[in-house]
């Protein structure tokens, strides 16, 4: 009950034609991950050679609200795969934080296996919650770096700071422990965070970024809050993404 009110909130599938609202490519993709689930996601393709983002989206909605900030990458010319954890949007299952890992780890391989795209123009992506997914991606299969956005270093840290340091253990089986995920990371990271973040406040994504060994960047966010980061950040914020993902691809050429 407390996971499902406090860490995992899921938004109800509208069923649209989001390819056209959106004017992007978006391509279904439909990934059985075991006997009982399977995960939706879309795949937009800027071209064979260019990097990939996969992408691990928040705690709340579905991928279809992602749609404007998809946008951006993909006029600069970054694929995107971006999915739904079990029980969000389409998919089907019930929201774990295993299910999560194994969620991101079928569209890591999905997009290896399938589309024969090389870890090397991978770039893993988490937001939030989902930087807890990203990190265990990222640690457990080859890529050429990670990007977390208003990210935290546990939800004890999270329930430290907002509900007296209560034990989560007592109320949840959740623990999205990412500061111990970066720490075994062999990969270029790049931490962003909004300056005003009341829901993650910024000493705590600079604790995951302080974490982590080298090489790494951080790169605050001035004036933004948790969910506007990217439209308060505008031309400046994608820039930052598009030559860190530059940087860390050309690397591997």
């Amino acid at each position: 009950m407390f996971e499902d009110v406090f860490v995992f909130q899921p938004s109800a599938w509208d069923d649209r034609n989001w390819a056209q609202i959106s004017g992007l490519p978006l391509e279904e993709v439909w990934l059985p991950v075991d006997d009982t689930v399977t995960i939706f996601g879309w795949f937009i393709d800027a071209g064979p050679t260019n990097p990939v983002l996969l992408w691990c989206h928040g705690n709340a909605g579905n991928v279809s609200h992602r749609l404007e900030n998809i946008r951006q990458l993909y006029q600069r010319r970054i694929s995107v795969m971006i999915f739904d954890y079990r029980g969000y949007g389409r998919s089907t299952g019930v929201p774990s934080e295993a299910g999560f890992y194994q969620d991101g780890l079928a569209s890591y391989d999905y997009l290896i296996r399938q589309r024969r795209i090389a870890p090397e123009r991978l770039i893993i992506f988490g937001r939030s919650l989902g930087a807890g997914v990203a990190g265990e991606v990222a640690i457990r299969r080859p890529s050429a770096g990670l990007i977390v956005e208003g990210s935290f270093p546990s939800i004890q840290a999270m329930s430290d700071h907002h509900y007296f340091g209560i034990p989560t253990r007592w109320l949840m089986e959740v623990d999205f422990n990412l500061a111990e995920k970066v720490r075994a990371l062999h990969v270029p990271l790049l931490v962003i965070h909004g300056e005003q973040d009341s829901i993650v406040p910024l000493a705590l994504g600079r604790q995951v970024f302080e974490a982590a060994p080298e090489p790494k960047r951080w790169y605050v966010v001035s004036g933004a809050d948790h969910n506007d980061v990217p439209f308060v950040g505008g031309e400046l914020y994608f820039r930052e993404i598009a030559t860190f993902i530059q940087k860390v691809v050309t690397k591997h050429r």
